[in-house]
């Protein structure tokens, strides 16, 4: 059976940085820093008194009022991303064949805002079971795919892949093959996330995951830097359109990228840290690199998972030395989640966006923060280090990790 090709036609974004598509790529090509202190609830107490948040963000400017208020954040994120993917795209939907449209998204943890205000009310009352009607499906991590296509119509594959941080991109990679395969001719894909909540931000504090760098938050997410210590929770979604190329090509849509690849595998090893040799890591780009028929030495550009954390971002960059050997040193290595944050299961797709916009405009995003030279990290490697740099993309690489172990790799290739 031959594979069928699938390209990205549309592209759509809510981000710490941006709220839209071309709003995100001006923030990254700017190294603009979406952290500041929460203004959500009262922090105070909290170890971390920061996160990237969404800046004047008001649902009901994109969405009905009672529709809104049956959703958790998490799922007004994913309708407003998928919205702009959508229209970018400039699907006609009286004329698309839904039947052949799926949705499959992707959420670390979904409505936990939901979930954590129903508990409080009830442990604040006199033990009476009192909860609101919306709490489950407000709060069920697949409600976001299944908005989506309840509002367009959409009948074909619809569900949540979660693997923790990697969610998104095994959602782009699940979307891939439904339409290689001919299952379908179009897929929204991405992922959204909002956990920027007392559970969310005490949990990761818990953990010793999130940096407490209060009195500096801007410049608190600084990957690969010696004087790293823990990432940034951020929030928002990223939306892609994923279509059949002769699809595509036949309603003359504007296209992307290809995507002529995805990887995934696993570490094996630990709930939280990486393998410190990072052999799941080597597994999933060899992997990717295999999916997609293409050589080490063809990758332009890395978008690494680069959380700012001790171990990972040394495990990463070790993995990518063994596996691209003497061309480690000719890509344009970064991590965009120096200005984003960390947005958890929606890392993969706006991170995948900035791969792509990177390809499509030939300049790639800085690593913001850096000042202090990790002695474990090769100087030889370009981090691309506080300023974007021009570079033809031809082939884009991004990388997403999650807890578990979970490794997942995507490739995309400028059209010929």
């Amino acid at each position: 059976m031959e594979l069928r090709r699938v390209v990205v036609t549309g592209l759509g974004a809510l981000t710490p940085i941006g709220k839209t598509k071309d709003e995100y790529w001006e923030g990254l090509l700017n190294g603009k820093s979406g952290a500041a202190p929460i203004t959500y609830f009262d922090a105070e107490k909290f170890k971390t008194k920061f996160a990237c948040e969404l800046k004047d963000f008001n649902a009901t400017d994109y969405l009905d009022r009672k529709e809104a208020r049956k959703m958790d954040r998490f799922t007004q994120y994913a309708m407003v991303a998928s919205d702009e993917a959508i229209a970018d795209a400039k699907l006609n939907l009286d004329v698309v064949d839904k039947l052949r449209v799926g949705v499959i998204w992707g959420a670390g943890i979904g409505g936990l805002e939901t979930f954590q205000n129903e508990v409080i009310n009830f442990a604040e009352g006199d033990g009476t079971p009192r909860f609101n009607p919306f709490f489950i499906p407000k709060m069920i991590a697949d409600i976001a795919p299944g908005n989506i296509s309840i509002k367009n119509g959409f009948m074909g594959p619809n569900y949540t892949t979660v693997s923790a941080c990697a969610s998104s991109a095994n959602a782009m990679i699940d979307a891939l093959n439904y339409i290689r395969l001919g299952h379908c001719d179009v897929v929204v894909t991405g992922g959204s996330e909002a956990a920027v909540t007392i559970a969310g931000m005490g949990g990761f504090n818990a953990m010793h995951a999130l940096s407490t760098r209060n009195d500096s938050p801007e410049t608190a997410s600084r990957p690969f830097d010696a004087t790293r210590d823990g990432f940034v929770l951020g929030e928002g979604a990223g939306a892609i359109i994923l279509e059949d190329y002769e699809h595509a090509k036949a309603r003359g849509a504007k296209i992307y990228a290809e995507v002529v690849g995805g990887g995934l595998s696993s570490d094996a090893h630990h709930m939280t840290a990486p393998h410190p040799d990072g052999i799941g890591v080597i597994a999933v780009m060899k992997n990717c690199l295999e999916n997609a028929g293409l050589k080490p030495e063809d990758v332009d550009h890395i978008n690494t998972h680069g959380t700012s954390t001790p171990l990972g971002d040394v495990a990463e960059l070790k993995a990518i030395k063994e596996v691209f050997g003497n061309h480690a040193k000719d890509i344009n290595i970064n991590s965009t989640k120096s200005m984003t944050g960390h947005l958890l299961g929606a890392a993969g797709a706006i991170e995948a966006i900035a791969s792509i916009l990177a390809m499509e405009h030939g300049v790639v995003p800085p690593t913001i923060n850096h000042s202090t030279v990790d002695e474990n990290i090769d100087p030889a490697l370009n981090l691309t280090l506080n300023k974007a740099q021009k570079r033809d993309v031809k082939v884009a690489m991004s990388n997403t990790f999650g807890f578990g172990g979970h490794n997942a790799c995507v490739l995309f290739k400028k059209m010929d």
